[in-house]
Formats: C-alpha cells, structure tokens, sequence
C-alpha cells in the first residue's frame, strides 16, 4: 500500500531561517534610507537587528550554532559595505552564495547524488538507501532541477541585475520576496515533480526499493 504523500515542507520543516533572509537587509535598507545614505547607519541597523533576531530564536529553542552562523553572516555583509562604500555590497555574499548554491546542485544531479534526495534521506534519516532505488533516484535528480533553475539561479539573475545597477533598495525588496516565498513555492513545485516522477505503485519517500530486501522492509 503506498503511503500518505508527505509535502516537502512537512518533511524538511517550516519557515527557520525566513526572518534571518529577510528582516536584516531590510533594516539596513531602512536605516541606509533614514540616515540619508549612511553605510554604517545601515549596518548598524542591520546588525542590531540581527541580534535581536537572534535572542529571540534562543529564546524560543533554536540552535545556539545557527543563531551564530546567521549572525555572522550579516555582520560579514555590514563588512563588506563599510569596507567597498558601496551599499549594494551588503547584498554580495547573498549573490555569491546563490551563485555557488545553483553550480553545486548542478554538479550533484550530475554525479548522481542529487541534494535533494541527500537533504531528504538526512531528514528521514535513510543515510544512502534512497540512492539505491533507481525510481527515487530519478525522481529527486528532476525535482533537483527545480532548485536549481526555480530558486538558485532565478536569485543571481535579480541579485545580480540590481546589485550591477546599484538598486540598493530594490535589493532589499528582492531579498525579501525572495526568501521564504520563494522557498515555499520551489519546496511546492519540487514536491509535484518528485512525486509525479514516481510510478504508480511506488512505496514513497519512506521506502526505498533497494535491490536484494525483502518487500516492506526498505526503510528499516
């Protein structure tokens, strides 16, 4: 009998990590405005911010570590600027991260370790079994696409016209729209290719049909 269809989003998680993308660059576009084009008004701002953000995602359970990390990302952004003088330069390592994001999940579908069937398999705890069964194999290398073209390199596209162009505000816009809505329609829209990449009849993400186990006991 094949499983109940889990959404990406239910197995992978809800919105962590949606303030830190987004509230932080709008700060320092906030304040940049506010201060009559001050870089270091903005990343003061900014950085404020994301210390705020951060108490309150201790507060309310989250990971000491991803706290720091997203921290330090937005002091290393603030970095950037005041160092270039170039306020679109706050919006750099997004840029770049994108850019390495987009050739990365390229290069897994490629050597055939798609990340999403490696995100999915970490979250369900399968380590490699998924890997094995050729169907689910082939359902994450298309649905991994999506990520790739639909998230990655639809953000280099936008980031990096308005960050050529210096369009700090804009920037700040984008990085907004750009983060957990885009997430959630890329998780929607990967989910529908991943499972309508599955035959009928196909046990789920679950199970796994590895080569060699008895029926049912794939994902043991």
């Amino acid at each position: 009998m094949t499983e109940s269809r889990e959404s990406l989003a239910q197995l992978l998680g809800g919105r962590k990590g949606a303030l830190d993308a987004s509230v932080p660059p709008a700060a320092f576009v906030v304040g940049w405005l506010a201060a009559d084009s001050s870089i270091a008004w903005g990343a003061g701002v900014a950085i404020g911010v994301a210390v705020l953000l951060g108490v309150f995602r201790l507060v309310t359970g989250d990971k000491a570590r991803a706290v720091v990390v997203s921290l330090a990302a937005v002091i290393a952004a603030a970095l950037i600027a005041l160092h270039t003088g170039r306020a679109e330069d706050f919006f750099l390592i997004q840029l770049l991260s994108n850019v390495a994001s987009a050739l990365l999940w390229a290069a897994s579908i490629v050597v055939r370790w798609p990340l999403l069937g490696v995100v999915v398999g970490f979250a369900l705890g399968q380590k490699t079994r998924w890997r094995r069964d050729p169907e689910l194999l082939r359902a994450y290398s298309r649905a991994s696409w999506i990520w790739v073209f639909g998230q990655y390199t639809l953000r280099v596209l936008v980031y990096g016209s308005l960050w050529w162009s210096g369009q700090v505000v804009a920037l700040g816009i984008a990085r907004t729209v750009l983060s957990w809505p885009l997430v959630a329609l890329t998780l929607a829209v990967s989910g529908w290719v991943l499972y309508r990449s599955l035959p009928d009849g196909h046990p789920g993400l679950r199970h796994p049909r590895v080569p060699g186990t008895e029926p049912g006991t794939e994902g043991k």
